[in-house]
């Protein structure tokens, strides 16, 4: 585990060399201002992105606010606690019986106010740092303890998020179910974060009004709650399931065509150029919805599954293919025939920056399942 200091405090050669001892005891990399030497960046650079780098911070907080930086109006270490704001664990201790000055105290205040950090105290002298630091650091790597990664794993849970086949759904819409399962598998969200009304209005809110939006703004939505995760959704349409390891179930409309290129009534069909859309909604959606239930990417890798619903009866063409010919088409009848989710594991970071790739993966085993038939 790589373990950021941030510290200005007097005596600081002390308090520093405290502080590394700490995170040593505890074969943890430290990282601090120090280590980084002659770079091309600026040493505010430098140091944010050794901060970035790293898997916990320690904030070490004294009198002293430090100089000012002129593009932030923040000194170099209330920098580094903003950067670390939300994206990474903060353990902070205060140096006691100071006289902080406005700057400084307004910035101790800041950080014992922060509901999302770990504030655990305070320290007299650089003993009592040390043994405050190794206890945070160990409580904190035992809390967040996993299990080694099991891709497998990953993608049997997501298999089993998957909804089975509907049979002789002739009625239903086509939708494309996905399930993303974050791995290590862990603990990632509280019940009570689960069932927090803003975590419901911000799932309800980025489906519904979101970059990659799927929700039909003319319906209405309904939240529950259902065996520990929470499940937002809409009658007969799209969905979200969120639990508390951070696994998410999706349910996105993906619409077959029943025209022709002139707009007239033909047969219908499931369109890939469709699927593709839905597939990729989905992707965007999860990997959005990831950052956000775990901000610190403490799940590196995603199992994830698929399956297209309500339409085993239908033939699979591009929308060239079925302008070409609406009216005649191979309708597939082996009703019988539950194939499984078509399921893969990826690096997390594939939702982001191996997006167009990921698609084909599912794409393309989905259609040779259903041309299969």
């Amino acid at each position: 585990m790589k373990v950021f200091l941030s510290s200005l405090i007097a005596g600081f050669s002390d308090m520093r060399g405290a502080g590394k001892a700490a995170i040593e005891t505890l074969r943890h990399r430290p990282i601090m201002a120090e280590d980084f030497g002659a770079q091309p960046n600026s040493p505010q650079v430098a140091c944010l992105q050794g901060l970035r780098d790293s898997d916990v911070v320690v904030l070490v907080l004294g009198e002293e606010y430090g100089a000012v930086q002129p593009t932030s109006g923040l000194s170099a270490t209330h920098e580094e606690y903003r950067e670390a704001c939300g994206r990474k664990p903060v353990i902070a201790f205060v140096q006691e019986g100071i006289a902080p000055g406005e700057q400084q105290a307004a910035f101790i205040a800041e950080v014992q106010g922060w509901e999302g950090g770990l504030f655990r105290g305070s320290f007299r002298d650089a003993g009592a740092l040390q043994i405050g630091i190794t206890r945070a650091l160990h409580d904190f790597e035992l809390a967040n303890a996993v299990g080694p990664l099991d891709p497998q794993a990953l993608i049997a849970k997501a298999i089993a998020m998957v909804p089975g086949e509907r049979r002789n759904s002739y009625s239903e819409a086509t939708t494309l179910s996905v399930a993303v399962v974050g791995g290590p598998l862990q603990s990632i969200l509280r019940p009570v974060e689960i069932e927090s009304p803003d975590f419901v209005d911000a799932i309800h809110q980025s489906a519904m009004f979101g970059e990659s939006r799927f929700f039909d703004r003319a319906k209405g939505v309904t939240s529950t709650i259902e065996e520990a995760a929470l499940v937002v959704m809409q009658e007969r349409g799209a969905a979200v399931l969120v639990d508390e390891q951070g696994s998410i179930g999706i349910r996105v409309p993906a619409a077959s065509s029943s025209e022709d290129q002139w707009g007239r009534g033909g047969l219908t069909v499931i369109l890939e150029e469709n699927i593709h859309a839905a597939i990729g909604t989905a992707m965007s959606y999860s990997g959005s919805l990831l950052e956000r239930i775990d901000p610190t990417q403490r799940m590196t890798h995603v199992g994830i599954a698929a399956r297209i619903e309500g339409a085993e009866h239908l033939s699979w063409r591009t929308q060239a293919e079925h302008a070409a010919s609406p009216n005649s088409v191979s309708m597939a009848m082996n009703y019988g025939d539950d194939r499984p989710p078509v399921s893969l594991s990826r690096p997390r970071a594939a939702l982001r920056l191996d997006h167009a790739r990921l698609i084909d993966d599912i794409l393309v085993p989905l259609r040779r399942q259903r041309q299969a038939r």
